[in-house]
């Protein structure tokens, strides 16, 4: 006969996720997680499978996450400059019980180059948020905010490209002035 969970596991999986989160893939042993988790090593393996398997399912709970964040928070803006500065201070201004940075960026710059699989969801991830970005641009271009004379999908790569440079310079720098700076001088390209 099956035990009953004494845990529950979205609470377990979301506590999975700060901790690699805040600390990364390989600096994560299973011991942290046990610790971090309050759940017994065999109820990690038995539930999520090994490491590696617990970490892609954190990945994607985070994934999950923002991306309803961005559907919620962001999509409804009518404007489309005020709709990429709120995505920018979404993710870079972020509330200080959660880690600084962001575990998709993170996992890109610790994983990608040792682990295919990790590579790929990452390249999604990137894509789809790229894709947001061009969504809202093409919006912008259709509502006469920004000029359509730009190259949006270029545009798009662009903005993109800082959004990635920001949440790393987050995670190292507490100067708030700075990355609203970062923030203010990328959008400028719409004006």
């Amino acid at each position: 006969m099956a035990r009953h969970k004494e845990f529950d596991e979205a609470e377990v999986l979301r506590k999975a996720m700060v901790l690699f989160w805040r600390n990364g893939y390989e600096n994560t042993s299973m011991q942290d997680l046990v610790d971090y988790m309050h759940i017994h090593r065999r109820s990690i393996y038995d539930t999520f499978g090994d490491k590696q398997t617990l970490f892609l399912r954190a990945l994607q709970l985070f994934e999950e996450i923002i991306e309803k964040r961005m559907e919620q928070q962001i999509k409804p803006i009518n404007s489309v400059q005020l709709a990429i500065r709120r995505l920018f201070e979404m993710v870079v201004f972020s509330d200080e019980e959660k880690p600084p940075g962001c575990l998709i960026v993170n996992t890109a710059v610790e994983l990608t180059l040792h682990d295919q699989e990790v590579a790929d969801r990452i390249s999604k991830s990137f894509s789809k948020t790229e894709s947001f970005i061009y969504e809202l641009l093409l919006q912008g271009q259709i509502s006469e905010e920004i000029s359509d004379q730009l190259d949006i999908e270029k545009l798009s790569e662009f903005i993109h490209n800082s959004l990635i440079g920001v949440r790393v310079l987050a995670k190292t720098t507490k100067d708030k002035e700075k990355l609203q700076n970062i923030i203010d001088s990328t959008l400028a390209v719409l004006d």
